[in-house]
């Protein structure tokens, strides 16, 4: 029986929506209401425009979509299933429940054929611009007359609440500037989120925003218009500005009782609802997870078809090899994420005594590295003449509208920032990275998680990293961030106590989806503003000590340490002094590097007791911020010099006085725990009047200095 055109696409359709209404049903958790909407425009997108290769998701010029809009994940599992990509319908019964490849939002290298983890709304959006961002530079890489291998488009289906987030915002305005024409959104226009209407917070001219930023807009008044959306679709596609089409759909459609509320947001819509949903459509209300012949045979052409677009893209690559042999294999290695041999060789050191802050020893080694590794891309935000993150070759390259270069200026826009890097990584090419004072990585925070979380292989600079950037005083002086970000799962933090260590931070960014046993994931480095001291030791082991997280520094003379200093960043040079002081006193000190907490609890149990005898429990943790945490590296009775109160306004080293970061400051510390037996938390306080520090013990049976004030005049 043949099924006319009109009537195999209603089918297609309702299957998409019946798929993922009995998905949240049978997991009784979910989102339905925005699959029933938006497939229509899915349906749309994907048999019509979307260049893809389900037996093949990483081909490398396919297009990429991304469902911003992750609540709506019914959808997308549905459209993976029905197309013929490895998500079996056993995997979609099973919706949201332990083990599944179906979670509740989209995540990354779970699922094949999801490209973003999205459901943090405007995420996605600000993903797609990354990836928009690495086509264009990609293509300006490698194509050549008559070989145009990387041209492709990225598709995003957003909503309400997507666009009603800042991250989103900032994205599209640097996507309008920089016309990225190969990026696509379609707008889940339903007028609906989670607690009513729209209107009750949202009631902006959202295609006259977007049409300021610099977007192709348009509108489809009827979200079940095939012909509509196919239309705006083809007249987007040759636009040179990025566009947004704004779909008005009906949430839950076809709902009697719950289309075009909020009831159909959040949750499933029940037995009763689905049956009468199902009659609405047509469908036999008394099967589930049903997908007709007709439709599942639509839907699995784009096996063949993708097949066709891989085999005929194989075959350009061949030609463009033999016309471009060490182009072909360069694209080769980009693509599959291998570094090249001797990547690493021009690595920048410095001798004992020499002094160079830390940001400019990360820019000595970025200059050396893109060099060698032509796919590290990236900027800052708004700052890079203080994060120091331009490549200097070439005059200075810089991605503009119409001219894909090689640093990125991402404007004050830092959470658009964290974003479309991850973008970039998920794009495949590149290893992007990101610039700012380690003090707005709160703006960072959500894309920062997401990239943790997904495993995105993107390198994040953090300058002026303390109280040490002086005199701009407590708002822009990190002192809680370096706990906050150790919190987070999978992010390997680095603070380089010097410019050897400095470079040897970024080596170990580079390169550490290689290293054995490591997981993929983001690397943060933390650099400062002022000078440090070059130490001695770290030109010899800082590389191999950085990398596994913590190494000894200075080892204790005429045997095993009676006490154990561990520094990180600019303190670490206090630690050192400190030692020859109390070495000078009769007290064996040897000094721990503890860089990277995350990459020290890495290494097996031989190797943390050799750095951290636990026999030695006499130990002194020194670092600028504040002290939580550190008591699982210092134990019971050891001492914490930390930070616990914000910063202040004053010369860098008048601030570290004052705070009581002072070689004799800690030395004096040191002796107390080694003879008096002191343990417990020490805290640094500012006091009234320029006074000294007092050291509390955290004992209450121990008085403060009178008139003592953990804050600051």
């Amino acid at each position: 029986m043949t099924i006319a055109t009109d009537q195999l696409d209603q089918l297609a359709v309702d299957t998409i929506r019946t798929l993922s209404i009995d998905g949240v049903q049978q997991a009784n958790s979910g989102h339905p209401g925005a699959p029933m909407g938006m497939a229509p425009m899915t349906y749309a997108l994907w048999t019509r425009h979307l260049r893809h290769a389900p037996t093949n998701p990483a081909w490398p010029n396919r297009d990429r979509f991304v469902l911003s809009a992750g609540h709506a994940s019914m959808l997308l599992y549905s459209m993976l299933h029905l197309t013929g990509y490895g998500v079996s319908l056993e995997d979609v019964e099973s919706f949201r429940q332990w083990g599944s490849i179906t979670p509740g939002h989209p995540e990354y290298g779970l699922t094949p054929g999801v490209e973003a983890t999205t459901g943090p709304l405007g995420q996605g959006l600000t993903n797609a611009v990354g990836m928009a961002i690495a086509e264009r530079r990609l293509a300006a890489e490698f194509n050549r007359d008559g070989h145009e291998l990387i041209d492709h488009r990225t598709y995003v289906i957003c909503s309400d609440g997507d666009l009603q987030e800042g991250v989103a915002s900032e994205a599209s305005s640097l996507a309008g500037h920089l016309k990225l024409g190969k990026l696509i959104a379609l707008y889940d226009d339903n007028r609906i989120q989670l607690d009513g209407p729209t209107a009750w917070a949202f009631t902006e001219d959202v295609l006259g925003r977007f049409a300021a930023y610099g977007w192709h807009v348009q509108q489809v008044e009827d979200g079940t218009d095939l012909a509509a959306i196919d239309a705006a679709i083809r007249v987007a596609q040759a636009d040179d500005r990025p566009s947004i089409i704004a779909v008005r759909t009906v949430i839950g459609y076809g709902s009697p009782n719950k289309a075009g509320t909020q009831k159909a947001h959040g949750a499933p819509l029940g037995p009763d609802e689905v049956r009468l949903t199902k009659e609405a459509y047509g469908w036999d209300p008394d099967k589930t997870f049903f997908v007709p012949d007709e439709a599942r045979d639509l839907f699995r052409r784009a096996i063949d078809e993708g097949r066709t677009r891989v085999a005929d893209w194989e075959s350009r690559l061949g030609d463009y090899a033999d016309a471009y042999p060490n182009e072909a294999a360069e694209l080769r290695r980009r693509v599959a994420g291998r570094l090249p041999d001797g990547w690493d060789a021009g690595l920048p050191s410095w001798d004992a005594g020499t002094e160079v802050a830390t940001r400019n020893a990360s820019q000595d080694a970025i200059q050396l590295l893109a060099a060698a590794l032509p796919e590290l891309f990236g900027g800052s935000a708004d700052l890079s003449e203080s994060n120091l993150t331009d490549v200097k070759a070439n005059g200075h390259d810089h991605f503009e509208s119409d001219h894909a270069g090689r640093n990125l200026r991402f404007g004050v826009r830092e959470h658009a920032m964290g974003g479309i890097i991850n973008g970039i990584a998920y794009h495949g090419g590149f290893l992007p990275y990101a610039a700012t004072f380690l003090t707005f990585s709160d703006y960072m925070r959500g894309a920062v998680r997401l990239a943790s979380l997904s495993g995105l292989h993107v390198t994040y600079v953090w300058t002026h990293d303390s109280v040490g950037l002086g005199e701009d005083g407590p708002t822009h002086q990190p002192v809680e961030h370096y706990a906050a970000l150790r919190a987070i799962p999978n992010l390997w933090f680095v603070r380089p106590g010097d410019g050897n260590e400095a470079a040897a931070a970024w080596a170990l960014a580079v390169e550490r989806p290689a290293i054995a046993g490591a997981a993929a994931g983001p690397v943060a480095l933390a650099f400062t503003r002022q000078k440090l001291p070059t130490l001695p030791g770290t030109k010899e082991h800082a590389r191999e000590g950085v990398r596994r997280g913590g190494y000894i520094l200075r080892e204790a003379s005429g045997g095993e340490p009676q006490l154990i200093l561990i520094g990180t960043g600019s303190e670490l040079q206090l630690c050192t002094a400190a030692a020859e002081a109390l070495e000078a006193g009769g007290i064996a000190t040897r000094v721990v590097s503890l860089p990277c907490w995350e990459r020290f609890d890495a290494q097996d149990q031989a190797y943390r007791d050799r750095v951290l005898p636990p026999v030695v429990k006499k130990r002194v943790s020194v670092e600028a911020g504040v002290s939580f945490g550190w008591e699982r590296w210092v134990g019971d009775e050891g001492a914490i010099i930390g930070i616990d109160h914000f910063g202040a306004s004053a010369p860098a080293g008048t601030i570290f006085k004052e705070f009581g970061f002072t070689t004799d400051r800690v030395a004096d510390v040191g002796r107390r725990v080694v003879r008096e037996g002191l343990h417990g938390r020490l805290k640094t306080l500012s006091l009234p009047h320029g006074d000294h520090p007092t050291l509390d013990q955290g004992d209450p049976g121990v008085d403060r200095t009178p008139g003592s004030d953990p804050g600051h005049d």
